[in-house]
């Protein structure tokens, strides 16, 4: 069953690939609009509220794009997954100093969903070991909790100890060789939204070293080393789905939603962002997008003008006197219109995009004797990035 959705997501995919695989910033006006204008025209009749509702309905969102993407119910259909039965788990107050609410009902329904196992656990990278801690002492197990800061170390050691977990903390760099060889064959590893390469350097350990099993909920695709995706199983490696670190974005702009106030300052900072691009075009006098760096969010507070400088020193632009901001942030503003219907359209594909990640992990352990199992282990509104890959040596 998971070659055959696997084969199917990555034909429709692959198919519709001029509607998500590519980038919005990088356009002054809507991308597909010479050759889907009535599309376009569309689009631009639905107000920013109406854009966000059809964001959060993504069978409503398949249904208005049906003339154009009909393929969009049968990617939405081939995303669902079924919610794995979780045991009831909870911690206790004591335990649940210092986690953050959300983090705290994560751990507790990933806990609730970990497959029977008698033998010791290995947490990858585990931070204060949060994740480990609950299972110890839910399990009365011995769990190894890696993690490279050696602070956070020191802080999941007190906190093991407060707690009569069994745990053994060891500061090292998930990519060493000597952190692979701590997975034993009798160990069951489990990893909490490890970010890219981390998580999937610990699936081929895992299978390198003949582990029991893994339990893995993935994240942060993006974070890999080199410039596009290194597919794992031999299905995805024969796919003709290239894809670029941009491409592996799309699946986490699914967000909970962080309140009114940060739905503001993203769109202010989006906004800004695009009237720094046209400013930047226009001085340059070079017709493409340029990214610019991660920033404080206090920057915010200050003027658009101040931003602009503070980009362009970034990127070694000299900005000449008279610059009209105003006009550039009216430029701004339309453009994040345009942007925010060209990436309604490329969120029909999220999900599936994220399917077709997680399923090229579960197609890997299966090519290496492993019994897999794709499905959910929490709701969305606690963590869209909900994805379970449960896996135990046949």
């Amino acid at each position: 069953m998971l070659a055959q959705r696997f084969e199917r997501l990555d034909h429709l995919l692959t198919l519709c690939r001029p509607w998500w695989q590519y980038q919005p910033y990088h356009h002054l006006a809507i991308a597909f609009a010479g050759e889907a204008p009535e599309l376009a025209a569309l689009l631009d009749g639905l107000s920013l509220a109406e854009l966000n509702r059809l964001d959060g309905d993504m069978s409503a969102l398949a249904s208005l794009l049906a003339p154009w993407i009909p393929q969009g119910a049968e990617l939405q259909a081939l995303s669902e997954l079924t919610r794995f039965e979780a045991e009831p788990v909870e911690c206790g107050k004591a335990m649940a100093l210092h986690m953050p609410g959300r983090k705290q009902t994560q751990i507790e329904a990933f806990t609730g969903c970990l497959p029977p196992h008698e033998g010791p656990y290995l947490e990858w990278c585990a931070g204060k070991g949060h994740l480990g801690r609950l299972l110890s002492v839910h399990r009365r197990a011995e769990v190894t909790s890696l993690e490279w800061q050696g602070q956070l170390c020191e802080e999941g050691r007190r906190l093991a100890e407060r707690d009569g977990a069994r745990m053994r903390f060891i500061e090292a760099d998930a990519f060493a060789a000597e952190s692979v060889a701590l997975i034993a064959p009798e160990h069951h590893a489990l990893a909490l939204h490890a970010c890219g390469e981390l998580h999937t350097h610990l699936l081929e350990g895992v299978a390198a070293r003949g582990a029991r099993g893994v339990t893995l909920s993935p994240c942060c695709y993006h974070l890999i080393r080199g410039t596009h995706y290194r597919p794992l199983s031999r299905a995805a490696r024969a796919s003709a789905l290239g894809l670029s670190k941009a491409d592996l974005r799309l699946p986490l702009q699914e967000t909970v939603t962080g309140g009114a106030r940060i739905a503001r300052l993203r769109e202010q900072e989006v906004v800004w962002r695009l009237g720094f691009d046209c400013l930047q075009r226009q001085v340059r006098g070079v017709d493409e997008y340029l990214p610019v760096p991660n920033m404080q969010k206090s920057l915010l507070t200050g003027s658009f003008e101040a931003f602009c400088r503070w980009a362009a020193e970034r990127k070694g632009i000299a900005l000449p006197a008279g610059l009209d901001y105003d006009g550039l942030l009216a430029r701004g503003e339309a453009r994040y219109g345009d942007v925010a219907r060209m990436e309604l359209v490329r969120h029909l594909f999220r999900r599936p995009l994220e399917i077709w990640l997680g399923l090229d992990r579960a197609l890997f352990l299966q090519e290496q004797g492993y019994r897999v199992e794709l499905g959910e282990f929490c709701a969305k509104p606690m963590t869209p990035r909900n994805l379970l890959i449960r896996a135990v040596r046949g």
